[in-house]
């Protein structure tokens, strides 16, 4: 994979629009976790990639630094032989002078070599470093747009958990309207009352009876209260 490659998958992941998908979401909870799925397996892919070109960029860097590091030595080989090929022709030895000249000419070859090396190879740690940045950014929004998914993903599955206990909640409300509980109390009722008012019907007629009975008792003394008045009127 190309470093524009992925760099073109970061960016346009990490500007997806989350929350637009989810207003067209029918089963929120489902499609959410689908989402996440797909977002995490894209983050650990890119991972993969910025892993890899951050290792190059190292790679490089240290190349560069070895570059440096060769140009630093053989230049102070050549100022060493440079020195020595001084000290020699003072010395009035000019051959053995020539030849640290000469080793002298081949460290500063040397030398001019690796800066080269060292300067061609720092446009590209440039530009690599540039291409590093831009990657770790756009793998840190894709971080933050996960979390962002993860927070909604839970806000939804709460806020549709309590759609449906409302919604619960509102079918059996509708259900006590529609067949309500109370009026077979109510027809119990009535028929206790019923009930009660054929005992106070049957209290009221045993008490009538009664009240004939003693009635007719009273009669029947008078009765003979008036014959032992009429037998005293006749006695002689």
């Amino acid at each position: 994979m190309s470093k524009q490659t992925v760099l073109g998958r970061v960016t346009q992941l990490a500007k997806a629009n989350i929350h637009a998908l989810l207003d067209q979401a029918e089963d929120p909870q489902k499609m959410l976790d689908q989402l996440i799925r797909d977002y995490s397996a894209n983050i650990a892919e890119a991972e993969e990639a910025v892993a890899a070109t951050i290792g190059n960029l190292r790679l490089m860097e240290q190349d560069h630094a070895e570059d440096v590091a060769a140009a630093a030595e053989w230049g102070g080989k050549a100022l060493a032989a440079s020195r020595k090929a001084d000290e020699l022709r003072g010395g009035g030895r000019a051959e053995e002078a020539d030849r640290f000249d000469n080793l002298a000419r081949v460290a500063l070859g040397r030398q001019l070599q690796s800066e080269k090396e060292a300067r061609t190879a720092e446009p590209a740690i440039a530009a690599q470093t540039e291409v590093v940045r831009k990657l770790t950014s756009g793998l840190d929004r894709m971080k933050a747009k996960l979390g962002e998914l993860r927070g909604k993903r839970d806000e939804l599955v709460a806020r549709a958990k309590s759609a449906q206990a409302q919604n619960t909640m509102m079918d059996a409300v509708k259900s006590v309207d529609v067949l309500d509980p109370t009026s077979e109390l109510s027809r119990f009722e009535d028929k206790v009352r019923r009930e009660e008012a054929r005992a106070l019907g049957e209290q009221e007629l045993a008490a009538s009876s009664l009240d004939a009975q003693f009635e007719q008792l009273d009669a029947l003394g008078d009765e003979a209260e008036i014959a032992a008045r009429l037998a005293a009127l006749k006695a002689p």
